[in-house]
């Protein structure tokens, strides 16, 4: 089986989440528009751009799917691939196929949400553990969450 087959063929079999799936949602208000706030985020590699963690992204695209290599700063490596890019909601959704995170049957959506005069930004996730107890696996996507729209704030505000 060819590598670009197999990356298709991984990305059908990941199950959707399910009622005992583990969570993880951080949001942040930000003085920001939302037109500037989804600037910071709309681009699916852009990560690389305001995540503290991310040394850098690679966007491919296999078979119409579109696919990020993040590469994280201690060298750990992690492949998403994006589901769903709408810019009038302000958000994006991917699958994580592998990498270094604790977890499988990983879905997230980043996005920013307008309400009234204030404009949050709001990464969840649901998953499971893998490897490790359920309560590391939430505290660890958590952090690396709360880093990412931590920066993305201070980024915003400027």
């Amino acid at each position: 089986m060819t590598r670009r087959l197999r990356i298709a063929v991984l990305a059908l079999a990941i199950p959707s989440t399910d009622s005992s799936a583990l969570e993880a949602n951080v949001s942040k208000v930000t003085s920001a528009s939302p037109a500037n706030a989804w600037v910071e985020i709309g681009d699916f590699c852009g990560i690389s751009t305001w995540h503290p963690s991310v040394e850098a992204c690679e966007i491919t695209e296999v078979m119409g799917a579109k696919l990020r290599k993040i590469t994280l700063k201690d060298g750990g490596q992690i492949r998403e691939q994006l589901i769903e890019h709408n810019n009038e909601a302000m958000s994006q959704k991917y699958w994580f196929l592998d990498g270094a995170l604790p977890v499988g049957n990983y879905q997230a959506t980043l996005r920013v949400v307008a309400t009234g005069e204030a404009t949050t930004y709001n990464w969840s996730g649901n998953f499971i553990a893998n490897a490790v107890p359920d309560a590391e696996a939430v505290m660890r996507i958590t952090a690396f969450y709360s880093a990412g729209i931590d920066a993305l704030v201070e980024r915003s505000e400027k």
